[in-house]
């Protein structure tokens, strides 16, 4: 695995690509990556970074393990490729979209759109087994994504962090609300949907609110 991450990130993250445990993850992901099928494909495990510059970051999101099936998983939480099928968690988004912002359902589940608007779409994990969820889980990965919500949070000034569901609302720890603004809500999968806890929470109208009054521009979800 080549760390093949975006210039703008390096400065911020070299300390941890010299630390004992990402020498340990790189060399347990090359191994698999030779030996199993994992997805993203290699040159894609830093897409979200390499879409959404560290000086552009205006609004994270936090995903928890890239898709496991077949041409799904690009590096961007909750993306699929141009042509594949949309999961159900995406769909329940765009439909809260939708709602909310009166955007028509798109076609394509590719959120590179939002990536290069400045929306850092992060996974916890980024890489995954083919059909072996959670497969590349504590080997590293959430160490490294721990310790990019945190600077995130220390360099930057005003970031919208969404949180949906009860994983990423852990990473809450890791940010400074004083700085920065945090909206919360249910997960967007049908289960935590179709509870009440997804539908209605308007978070994409409500960040381009935020955003706004920052004098930031408001992202075209």
């Amino acid at each position: 695995m080549n760390v093949d991450i975006h210039e703008s990130w390096k400065p911020y993250l070299e300390v941890e690509f010299g630390k004992p445990y990402f020498k340990d993850l790189v060399s347990f992901i090359k191994t698999e990556y030779k030996s199993q099928t994992c997805y993203p494909p290699g040159k894609q495990i830093f897409n979200a970074f390499n879409h959404c510059h560290f000086n552009d970051v205006k609004v994270v999101i936090i995903g928890q393990d890239p898709y496991h099936g077949p041409k799904q998983a690009n590096g961007l939480c909750f993306s699929v490729n141009d042509g594949i099928a949309h999961p159900p968690s995406l769909i329940n988004i765009f439909k809260e979209i939708e709602t909310d912002l009166g955007i028509p359902y798109p076609k394509s589940g590719n959120l590179m759109r939002w990536a290069d608007q400045g929306v850092l779409l992060l996974n916890a994990t980024l890489t995954v087994r083919a059909h072996q969820a959670g497969s590349h889980q504590k080997r590293g990965w959430e160490t490294f994504t721990d310790a990019i919500i945190k600077t995130i949070s220390e360099n930057k000034e005003n970031i919208v962090f969404l949180l949906w569901g009860g994983y990423a609302k852990q990473k809450v720890r890791l940010i400074n609300a004083n700085k920065h603004n945090i909206l919360t809500s249910g997960h967007p999968s049908p289960l935590s949907a179709n509870r009440g806890y997804w539908f209605g929470n308007k978070h994409f109208s409500k960040t381009n609110s935020l955003l706004e009054q920052v004098s930031q521009t408001p992202v075209q979800w």
